[in-house]
């Protein structure tokens, strides 16, 4: 059985993470595994977009495989290496197209980390996010105590972090961690749709505004407006007035198409 599943159609690759029975813990072998697959989907000319979930129906991730990191001196060591193999936010964040996380389930610590790694998330009605960090006594080192702040706001961030407590998935949705809450059934569908809508976009154009708005978050917002007039003026250059005005026509087609 494989630890990390794909499916690719249409430019979109679902890429599962298969260990049901452990509440896909993130063991070792399993984030060499991704690392793998994530570099595979970089690569790929036919995938556009990923969406990245867990398998069954109880957890995306529960995080770092504790019985691993009991038995094996080393593993806390490799744990926190950060390169891909160790890294699976890394993993994620290497893969230049958009990564949508659908969380099917518990997101706890580590796995809070790799949904945090996503480009969106989208949630069912299941999912809950936890980070017990400070409860098992080890310090996040995959991003969860920066990430975090700033997605959802410091005293927030704060309360989830110095409790231990789990955030619901509409308490999730109300404080913007995700984008939506759907119902389970409904949840993989809806992924597949929103990569689709994003698989539609030129690949080029999509990795590098997806480089411009991730490399300009971790600047300071005069460097980051800084940033995005110095790459639009040298890729806007090569852009001919017939291009746009092609794709203006088509942009205007879709949004009667959408209603």
């Amino acid at each position: 059985m494989a630890l990390v599943e794909v499916e690719v159609a249409d430019g979109v690759a679902v890429v599962t993470l298969n260990r049901p029975e452990a509440m896909n813990a993130l063991s070792r072998a399993l984030r060499a595994e991704l690392a793998r697959v994530m570099g595979e989907m970089d690569a790929r000319a036919d995938v556009r977009a990923v969406v990245l979930t867990g398998a069954g129906t109880r957890a995306f991730s529960a995080g770092l495989d504790l019985k691993e990191l009991g038995a094996d001196p080393a593993a806390m060591d490799d744990a926190t290496g950060t390169t891909a193999d160790a890294n699976p936010c890394r993993a994620v964040e290497q893969c230049r197209k958009p990564v949508i996380g659908a969380i099917n389930g518990v997101a706890i610590t580590g796995g809070f980390e790799l949904a945090l790694a996503c480009d969106v998330l989208l949630a069912s009605e299941n999912a809950r996010f936890a980070d017990t960090h400070a409860r098992v006594g080890i310090m996040p080192g995959w991003g969860l105590s920066q990430k975090l702040s700033r997605l959802i706001g410091i005293s927030r961030a704060k309360e989830l972090s110095f409790t231990g407590n789990f955030l619901d998935a509409a308490t999730a949705e109300r404080w913007g961690l995700v984008n939506r809450v759907l119902p389970a059934g409904e949840l993989l569908p809806a992924a597949r749709r929103l990569a689709a809508d994003m698989a539609s976009i030129d690949p080029h154009f999509l990795s590098a505004y997806k480089a411009l708005i991730d490399d300009g978050f971790a600047l300071p917002f005069g460097e980051a407006l800084a940033l995005e007039t110095g790459r639009a003026r040298v890729a806007n250059r090569a852009v001919s007035p017939e291009e746009v005005e092609q794709r203006r026509a088509a942009v205007m087609a879709r949004g009667r198409a959408q209603g």
